[in-house]
């Protein structure tokens, strides 16, 4: 695709408004992550409870850390896939087909969650669902990126509205799989999610059609000579970790870990590569290295935010009070609160940062102030804590929640903007999947620091990770000039 091409396209979005103010090619893409994101959280949503669930209970009776180790490192590898499917993107195929093909591959996960027994349907389901929810996620976020101009005031109230999308979905799926999950078992609810991803596939089907050209566009075509060395490489690495599952050496109670580890590794050579790239220019290279604080306390924040599906799963299981005039809320209902206020809010926000325009506080405050009120909504457990079994009202979680609401909002949509403002050319889509590898390794941590988490003597837990948040936060507002100079103009 020319570059005169991909021009035309972005004036063509500058001037479309047709959708609450934004591009109507926006509207393709808020539907198929709407829905992507309906099976991934209704999923998710009965997930631990369904592998520490006994077997009379319809779960897999593993046991309690171990469950909440695999679903972080779960949550890892969806983000860590991003990596292969912004690869896939920016070599081969284009941000645009990559999304397609990845929510098919989705649904296909969903579909063996709900018709495999046992650990063999839980193994082959997540690795479909990691693999092509990493593929949609990063590209996703590109597609959206491309319906703007780098200097249009409306890219982080364009990604609010994308966000709405992906709450709106995050809120339906936990009501829909948990209310079958209690009502007739818990593969019900995964065939719901596969449902879902059918339906954002045949919705997607009708408008992929409409996205700008540069969608398609394939920024640094690999070279056909190489093509056979990259499905060598690819076999031989499945190869490896089949090995090393057979021989144990990543087994179900270790799996966190390695997925930290080979994501601290993957971040530091992802950023090795693109700062020491000769495709870029000095300015470029500069915005990368700014990216590195965001980066930084970007792991702190999710690492606290993704305990909604580890401690707090359990936490709702064991302490909260899910009583409701004498009819017991589902515990996957819980999951379902945050989107709803992600939904209230992200208009608002959306709103501010329209009004305030180039007045707006930069990414570095952004990200700041995020991480501090997500430390406090980690202390606000305090009261409550080593409180009675069931005990906790559930107004509090709600209150708890909206405080992760409000420093999600700072932190994540304005999060996906700065990537793609901060990317280098020749990294677009790369550039975003280094994003997700911060949320990578928040959410492997997140499941790590679950199995610390010990309801008899709750005070220490969540003091000391509140405490770490909201000194990440601070570090950063006191670092924002020099972050913005290394930026070089991007806010």
């Amino acid at each position: 695709m020319s570059q005169q091409s991909d021009h035309t396209a972005v004036d063509d979005s500058s001037t479309d408004r047709r959708f609450f103010g934004q591009p109507w090619a926006l509207a393709h893409i808020f539907g198929v992550e709407m829905w992507e994101r309906f099976s991934f959280y209704g999923m998710q949503a009965i997930l631990l409870i369904y592998m520490y669930h006994s077997v009379a209970e319809g779960g897999l009776g593993i046991d309690q850390t171990v469950a909440t180790g695999i679903v972080g490192a779960y949550g890892g590898s969806v983000y860590l896939a991003t990596i292969l499917g912004a690869w896939v993107a920016d070599r081969l195929l284009g941000s645009e087909r990559v999304l397609f093909f990845s929510a098919i591959v989705i649904m296909a996960g969903h579909i063996a969650l709900a018709i495999l027994p046992g650990m063999w349907g839980l193994g082959v389901g997540l690795v479909l669902v990691a693999i092509g929810s990493g593929g949609l996620k990063a590209n996703a976020t590109s597609v959206v990126g491309t319906l703007y101009a780098p200097d249009d005031a409306r890219r982080d109230a364009g990604f609010s509205l994308f966000y709405l999308g992906i709450n709106l979905g995050a809120f339906i799926g936990p009501i829909v799989t948990g209310a079958l999950q209690s009502s007739v078992g818990f593969h019900w609810g995964f065939g719901a999610a596969a449902v879902g991803m059918a339906a954002g596939l045949v919705q997607y089907s009708f408008g992929r059609r409409a996205l700008p050209a540069a969608s398609r566009r394939v920024p640094n075509p690999l070279p056909a000579s190489r093509r056979g060395l990259v499905v060598g490489a690819a076999a031989a690495g499945i190869v490896v970790v089949a090995v090393l599952v057979l021989l144990g050496v990543i087994r179900a109670d270790n799996l966190a870990g390695i997925v930290i580890v080979v994501v601290v590794a993957a971040s530091i050579a992802y950023f090795a590569v693109i700062v020491s790239s000769p495709a870029i220019t000095a300015t470029e290279r500069s915005r990368v290295i700014g990216f590195i604080p965001l980066f930084v306390v970007n792991v702190g924040f999710w690492s606290l935010y993704q305990q909604q599906f580890t401690v707090l799963t359990i936490y709702s299981d064991e302490r909260l009070n899910r009583d409701i005039f004498g009819w017991e809320m589902p515990i996957s209902w819980v999951n379902s609160i945050n989107p709803i206020f992600v939904i209230i809010l992200s208009g608002v926000f959306a709103a501010i940062w329209t009004r305030l325009g180039s007045r707006q506080p930069g990414a570095p405050v952004k990200f700041g102030v995020g991480a501090i009120v997500m430390g406090a909504a980690f202390l606000l457990f305090l009261p409550f804590a080593n409180g009675p079994a069931n005990a906790t009202p559930l107004i509090a979680i709600v209150g708890i929640l909206l405080v992760f609401t409000i420093a999600e909002l700072f932190i994540s949509p304005p999060g996906l903007s700065v990537s793609t403002k901060l990317a280098p050319a020749r990294f677009h889509t790369q550039m975003v999947a280094l994003y997700f590898l911060s949320v990578a390794l928040g959410t492997s941590i997140a499941g790590w620091l679950a199995g610390f988490y010990d309801p008899r003597d709750e005070v220490p837990y969540f003091t000391i990770l509140g405490a770490v948040a909201i000194a990440l936060g601070i570090a950063l507002l006191l670092a924002t000039k020099p972050v913005l100079a290394l930026m070089k103009g991007v806010r």
